[in-house]
């Protein structure tokens, strides 16, 4: 039964809020968001629409749900989170911004200098994001040189009796063992703080008059600090390929559609410095305009992080009943950010300059993705016919395991599609119930469990499972397939050659294959692809592995202390930061944590040595 859309539209309220368009099937087709409802829904039932791909959507609508709220912000934000938990299938996505990494300045006496990635919260100061892990490291070194800001951990801090080699070269003023006022360091903390939030000629200028007045005061040794912190901000300035003397926070925001790719490039500038690009490919692109992107891209990416002064954008979103212009845009990040943030073309000689620059990047990263996805599938194409499989190859999952004299074995499965690695699809399995040591068992319970719910229906089917390891792994993995009834699954084992060089590898089919074991030699893009993959499970597999081995070892040495409950454990792994610290301490040490007496602390002290 087709959707009744004018029985619908003439329920629908006028606030603003969220729309959810379903399929026949119950399947979320998009979501959006909308100033007043009644009128955005309306839009998509006009006879002449602007695009076939909504056209394409239209036809598919079997009902529609909406959620109003209070303001055109808080609608934003639920479409956020709606497209990150439903991923409709026609909303261009884009992957989650948690990875963008942030510089953290702690709170206290002292505050820490520090690298962080996740989501920002009020226990301390963030500056970002930043478009790579380069750029925060760069500037973390640039601020370590101009202030000279610890960026050890608390534990390590409190538990200094000498300062570190960070403050023989200068890059560190010593505030663990008291080589720095307290009031000093608070000055380098704002003054760092200001460089950040790209106050660059204010610092200049602070640093200046007190180079000036410790000169008044014959303090020469000072003034010369001051006046290397000076010099060191104007190399900083100079060194930027394409900079502004404005010290503005700018993103550029391009996109372009060429070779079958769509390519959205952000390009960061804080304080007039040109910190770099992260071109991203969206999912669900389909036939969207690149307009359309940078709009999916605005409003998915600036109501996770804060916006900056003002963007630059290429080509400008325009106006029009199903999709939202620039000046719609302007005004949604103006409601988050509670400040008009402009959203414009380039006009200056140096913004068009960024904006070039950014759409070269652009380019260049699409070229770099088509290379590499050619060179996937020619690798694809020679294991499929190396191994003489009927079907082409698209999904494979590696299984490997790692343990310790048998102590805390663990399984890793990785998966490897789409001509990448697919790390939302990895998993591992804490190998239970077996006799240490036992790799057969071990395999064949990691198989068992990865491929239980396939057999019952549920979950994806690799086009071939590799195992890392011999004939007794390849034997107990099959047997597990065999059981589930999925011994028509493709399946290798990866044999490590003589003196276990790489190159060497054997391939082992399961006996039931009937096909002796395949040496392919050591330059054949298929054997590359088996030792990339195969060499990521592995990584995985020790990964998990040593998690568990040093959870377990901390905590039964922790646990077996005399009278240490678990609140003392904790005081004691919060103020030494683990076994070894605990190890290294003294017994007046350990007498000063709370909860820990003298004759507890010699107690602990005495067991652990």
């Amino acid at each position: 039964m087709p959707f009744d859309a004018k029985s619908f539209l003439a329920t629908l309220t006028e606030l603003p809020g969220v729309y959810r368009m379903l399929g026949a099937d119950g399947g979320v087709l998009y979501v959006g968001k909308a100033k007043n409802l009644k009128k955005r829904v309306a839009s998509y039932f006009r006879e002449n629409l602007s695009s076939l791909r909504i056209a394409h959507m239209v036809s598919q609508i079997a009902a529609i749900e909406t959620t109003a709220t209070r303001t055109e912000a808080e609608a934003l934000l639920l479409e956020n989170n709606l497209i990150k938990s439903l991923a409709p299938r026609y909303n261009i996505l884009f992957r989650d911004d948690k990875s963008y990494p942030y510089i953290v300045l702690s709170r206290g006496p002292y505050p820490r200098l520090g690298f962080f990635r996740g989501n920002p919260d009020r226990k301390a100061d963030y500056y970002g994001p930043y478009p790579s892990g380069w750029a925060v490291r760069d500037s973390i070194q640039l601020l370590q040189k101009m202030f000279r800001l610890r960026t050890c951990e608390d534990t390590v801090f409190a538990n200094r009796s000498r300062p570190c080699l960070l403050y023989q070269i200068k890059r560190c003023s010593g505030p663990c063992v008291d080589l720095i006022a307290a009031e000093d360091y608070a000055a380098d903390v704002q003054m760092a703080a200001m460089f950040l939030a790209g106050k660059q000629q204010e610092v200049t200028r602070r640093l200046n008059q007190a180079m000036e007045a410790a000169s008044a005061r014959l303090a020469f040794e000072l003034a010369a600090i001051y006046r290397d912190q000076i010099q060191s901000l104007h190399q900083v300035q100079e060194k930027q390929f394409v900079s502004s003397n404005k010290g503005e926070d700018v993103d550029i925001v391009v996109a372009l559609k060429e070779g079958g790719q769509l390519c959205v490039n952000l390009a960061m500038v804080r304080g007039g410095r040109h910190l770099g690009d992260r071109p991203l490919f969206p999912s669900n692109a389909g036939e969207s305009t690149a307009a359309d992107a940078i709009a999916a891209f605005i409003r998915q990416h600036y109501t996770v992080h804060p916006a900056p002064a003002r963007l630059l954008v290429s080509p400008l979103p325009k106006e029009e009943e199903e999709a939202d212009g620039a000046a719609t845009l302007a005004a949604e990040l103006a409601a988050l950010a509670g400040r008009p943030v402009p959203i414009q073309e380039g006009r200056t000689l140096t913004q068009k300059a960024w904006v070039e620059m950014a759409l070269q990047n652009a380019r260049l990263a699409i070229l770099a993705r088509n290379q590499a996805t050619a060179q996937q599938e020619q690798r694809l194409a020679a294991l499929q016919e190396a191994l003489q499989l009927a079907e082409p190859i698209a999904r494979i999952e590696c299984f490997d395991i790692s343990h310790t004299m048998g102590e805390k074995a663990v399984a890793s499965c990785v998966v490897y599609d789409g001509s990448r690695m697919k790390k939302s699809d990895y998993r591992r399995f804490n190998i239970r119930d077996i006799t240490p040591g036992d790799d057969y068992a071990a395999m064949r319970q990691a198989v068992t469990r990865r491929y239980d719910g396939v057999a019952n229906g549920e979950g994806v089917a690799p086009d071939l499972i590799l195992i890392d390891g011999g004939k007794g792994q390849v034997a107990a993995a099959w047997a597990a397939l065999a059981d589930l009834g999925l011994s028509h699954l493709n399946m290798i084992g990866v044999a490590k050659g003589e003196e276990r060089k790489p190159g060497l590898e054997s391939l082992i089919f399961p006996e039931a294959d009937g096909r002796p074991p395949l040496n392919l030699p050591s330059d054949h893009p298929a054997l590359h692809l088996i030792q990339e993959v195969r060499d990521e499970a592995h990584r995985f597999a020790i990964t998990g592995h040593r998690a568990q081995r040093g959870k377990a070892r901390k905590t039964s040495t922790l646990e077996s202390l005399p009278g240490v409950g678990p609140a003392r454990r904790k005081a004691l792994v919060a103020r030494f930061g683990g076994i070894a610290g605990v190890l290294a301490a003294s017994v007046e040490q350990l007498a000063e944590v709370p909860g820990i007496s003298r004759d507890m602390a010699e107690k602990i002290h005495s067991a652990l040595h």
